[in-house]
């Protein structure tokens, strides 16, 4: 019985495995896409040409997503090489807080990003901040689908940062609760 136990925690192992190799990747190609679409976004008619890098906004989305990129093969390498070693302590809370540091990095790009097309569409009278998008539909277009691509691989960090929180935290034992006067729970 003891072996069957063993087979069946070495499969739900690699199974687990195979699944952060996905969540691992998946952010690498949307943010290649992501930075893709961005740079080569611009659109010139009567008004001017607007390219991404007018945008300060924009210009931090796509180096959130190089950055994510770059995080992305390095620990999805630290993933395959390691996949015989034992997952330590020191391993764990490295990833366990780039994960959580990228995914805020990518939250923070997505959501300016979300911020700008916001304007972008709606415009501000308050502050005279014309709809851009009536004029530069196209450039609007591309960057609306970059900003898209970018909340999904926020997505996949979110996943990642919970595996990882996982790997990290079930390393260690839950806090023995004892009854008596000087405990943590006593109501004294």
């Amino acid at each position: 019985m003891s072996k069957m136990g063993t087979d069946s925690n070495s499969g739900h192992l690699l199974q687990a495995k195979r699944f952060e190799l996905l969540f691992r990747i998946t952010p690498l190609a949307l943010c290649v896409a992501a930075i893709a679409i961005m740079v080569k976004n611009k659109q010139s008619n009567e008004y001017g040409a607007l390219h991404y890098s007018d945008i300060g906004g924009f210009k931090y989305l796509v180096y959130a997503n190089g950055i994510c990129a770059v995080y992305s093969i390095l620990s999805l390498l630290g993933s395959v090489f390691s996949a015989e070693i034992d997952y330590s302590w020191t391993r764990a809370w490295i990833m366990f807080i780039l994960d959580q540091a990228l995914t805020y990095i990518i939250l923070t790009a997505g959501v300016s990003g979300i911020e700008i097309m916001d304007l972008a569409y709606q415009g501000n009278e308050q502050v005279s901040w014309s709809r851009v998008c009536v004029s530069y539909g196209k450039f609007c277009n591309s960057a609306r689908a970059s900003v898209l691509i970018t909340m999904a691989v926020l997505v996949c960090f979110m996943v990642l940062s919970l595996l990882s929180a996982h790997k990290l935290f079930s390393k260690y034992e839950a806090p023995i609760v004892t009854k008596g006067p000087h405990t943590a729970f006593s109501h004294n």
